[in-house]
């Protein structure tokens, strides 16, 4: 008996396009697309098993070997660094990690920068590439407000499309990391169901392609 490949994807509208992907290359699992406020679907003939998990705890559950595979932000996996093999860039969920500030930020260089920001590890590591002198302070929501209220002289932060920004006048000073979805893997589990895994990956790749034709 074939073993079950078991999938995290992150819930919202990411993890549906994935998902969507996956269904493409003959692992579907249709229970998942019906109303209901299951977390776990599986399709035994398929050897599929899905569920839905919050974005930032995907890599969490692949590197722990609870999922063989899932797909996560490029931001998450620079931000915590799991232990996982990175297997594909799936082209979608694309985005930048970027410095914005209020309209018109001169940055002195004679002072301390302060930065808010949820992704501290990030951030410091694009810095300290330029030698500059910073203070962190770590917030989980609502960033754009700390430039406004005088809590730091910028933030580094997730742009799409800069609308939240713009709306709260501040503005892009640098994107400095593109960032998309990738597909990644439990790597002792990878060696077990390496034909599985390289089956998607295979089909998962043809379907990028057409997309860049």
């Amino acid at each position: 008996m074939q073993k079950m490949l078991n999938v995290a994807l992150p819930k919202g509208r990411l993890g549906e396009k994935v998902y969507d992907m996956f269904e493409k290359a003959g692992f579907e699992c249709p229970s998942i697309k019906e109303n209901n406020r299951k977390l776990i679907f599986e399709n035994p003939e398929k050897s599929v098993r899905y569920f839905w998990v919050k974005p930032s705890d995907v890599a969490i559950y692949v590197e722990r070997g609870v999922a063989d595979v899932g797909v996560a932000g490029k931001d998450i996996l620079l931000e915590y660094t799991p232990d996982v093999y990175e297997l594909l860039d799936l082209n979608i969920g694309k985005c930048d990690m970027a410095v914005a500030g209020k309209k018109g930020f001169v940055d002195d260089r004679n002072k301390t920068l302060t930065v808010a920001t949820k992704f501290t590890k990030i951030a410091k590591s694009y810095y300290s590439a330029q030698g500059r002198d910073i203070d962190i302070i770590h917030l989980n929501g609502s960033i754009e407000l700390a430039p406004i209220l005088g809590l730091s002289d910028v933030i580094v932060d997730i742009v799409e499309t800069g609308t939240t920004l713009k709306e709260n006048d501040l503005e892009v000073i640098e994107k400095f990391q593109p960032i998309s979805a990738r597909l990644i893997a439990n790597k002792s589990n990878f060696k077990f169901k390496s034909k599985l895994i390289e089956q998607i990956l295979a089909d998962l790749s043809k379907q990028i392609g057409k997309k860049d034709d």
